[in-house]
């Protein structure tokens, strides 16, 4: 049997993990540039890196992503989303609203239910107003939430630590954007995985680096490729 035989022998055919590409939904919440200039809880860079390494990630393996913004339009303001993630989502047209509580507007439900999904992975600004709110209501509603912390942001660290806490408390779990992807693709020889390079390698971080690194050696002659690449 040969190596590359071994390997689709050894692949999962059935994800045993929580949050699967088939069972889960994204939903963005206000992701916008006017709402995230009082974010201090994470660096503004990290925080556009992550969710759109998180975005290009569904996007790429076909899981149902709900886009929301908060008073983008209709307002003194205009405040579109991150041209990074609409870049992402070009087809998808955000829900706007005027209240902090996304779970409140009859769209954003339509938008989620449309999905079939329970499980819904929520990232947003800020993360102790929008994000919680929602978060909390859609848990009294019977959905599961996986709060992707490195893709939301709080006013300040102790607003963004405690809105954790008081989401993780209400039955809503925390993960990280890598977590996310991980949770989705386990097997690393999977041809999901494999179409995550691109994402990885762009907003991967150290995972990047790592990728980078193991094609090096290849382009060197040091290591032969993957059979499953």
């Amino acid at each position: 049997m040969t190596e590359g035989s071994n390997q689709e022998h050894r692949r999962i055919t059935r994800n045993p993990n929580e949050l699967t590409i088939q069972n889960s939904a994204v939903v963005l919440i206000d992701h916008q540039p006017w709402v995230a200039f009082s974010v201090g809880s994470i660096d503004k860079g990290e925080l556009i890196n992550n969710v759109t390494g998180l975005a290009l990630a569904a996007k790429t393996l076909g899981v149902p992503t709900v886009l929301t913004s908060v008073g983008a339009k209709g307002s003194v303001l205009a405040d579109p989303l991150f041209s990074q993630i609409t870049d992402v989502f070009p087809e998808v047209t955000p829900v706007d609203r005027t209240s902090t509580n996304a779970w409140s507007d009859p769209n954003l439900r339509s938008a989620v239910d449309a999905t079939g999904r329970k499980k819904l992975v929520m990232a947003g600004l800020w993360t102790e107003v929008c994000l919680a709110q929602t978060a909390i209501s859609a848990l009294k509603d019977g959905f599961e939430v996986y709060f992707v912390s490195d893709a939301s942001g709080g006013v300040t660290k102790e607003t963004h630590e405690d809105a954790k806490v008081r989401m993780i408390q209400a039955g809503a779990k925390p993960i990280s954007w890598t977590g996310v992807v991980s949770e989705w693709t386990p097997d690393y020889t999977s041809p999901e995985r494999n179409a995550l390079t691109d994402a990885l390698i762009r907003h991967g971080g150290g995972v990047s680096l790592s990728i980078q690194y193991l094609l090096a050696q290849v382009a060197a002659g040091l290591v032969p490729m993957p059979t499953f690449r």
